[in-house]
């Protein structure tokens, strides 16, 4: 029975996402990876409902520097073939795309997302994003649109958010799976790109995060019910 959403982790940090939340309120059993600490993925079986790949530090195409980098590139095509659904989020949409032969890396603007920003659906997406979304932001590569996909989403510093591929698998650039408490961690983190061309400042992520976290929320966990449907647990 299809029970297990394998979560996909770049860091060893607090499990409180809101795809843990999903998870753990709809029935699956949580199933935490981290590859680059040398947990081994395997092969996708019955038992497996879904899987996500978080976002991280990790350059997708920095294969030879970070050699685990190939067993989550091999687990993706796996499960794609064996027609599980996907979710790749920030690195792990990168890692969707530059499977699917796409390239990956900064854009030619230098410009940074960290924030709170407006993403526009196009006429494909408007079946995911019903309309204009604020969502959460933290990320200065961008991914090609790879052959055979679906173009879903833009912002005004980055054409390319989110394309489906298939009817299962899904790459968003951005972060709808960070909460409030999370984003303000990120907020204090050594690596916040304050400054950086396309950074908000923090008064203005704060404004926009209070005003726009909820409906992004809503959003996603519909689009996670979609997607994965309940657990047998629940």
């Amino acid at each position: 029975m299809q029970r297990r959403l394998v979560l996909v982790r770049h860091d060893a940090g607090p499990r409180d996402d809101r795809v843990s939340t999903f998870g753990t309120e709809n029935g699956f059993e949580l199933d935490y990876r981290h590859p680059f600490a040398g947990e081994a993925l395997g092969q996708p079986d019955e038992s497996v409902a879904g899987t996500i790949v978080f976002g991280g530090k990790y350059e997708v195409y920095e294969t030879g520097r970070y050699p685990f980098l190939k067993d989550e590139a091999r687990w993706l095509e796996a499960c794609m073939k064996k027609g599980v659904p996907v979710l790749g989020i920030c690195q792990g949409s990168q890692q969707i795309a530059h499977m699917l032969g796409a390239h990956v890396g900064p854009p030619a603007s230098g410009a940074h997302e960290f924030g709170y920003y407006e993403l526009t659906p196009t006429e494909a997406g408007r079946d995911v994003f019903p309309g204009p979304l604020h969502v959460t932001q933290a990320h200065f590569h961008t991914f090609a649109i790879p052959a055979g996909a679906e173009h879903l989403a833009s912002s005004e510093l980055y054409a390319n958010q989110a394309f489906r591929y298939g009817a299962k698998t899904f790459a968003l650039q951005f972060h709808p799976e960070v909460t409030i408490e999370g984003f303000r961690r990120w907020q204090a983190a050594p690596w916040a790109a304050y400054g950086k061309p396309g950074a908000q400042g923090r008064e203005e992520q704060d404004r926009l995060m209070l005003a726009h976290d909820a409906a992004q929320a809503a959003w996603f966990y519909g689009f996670l019910g979609r997607l994965f449907g309940k657990g047998p647990a629940a």
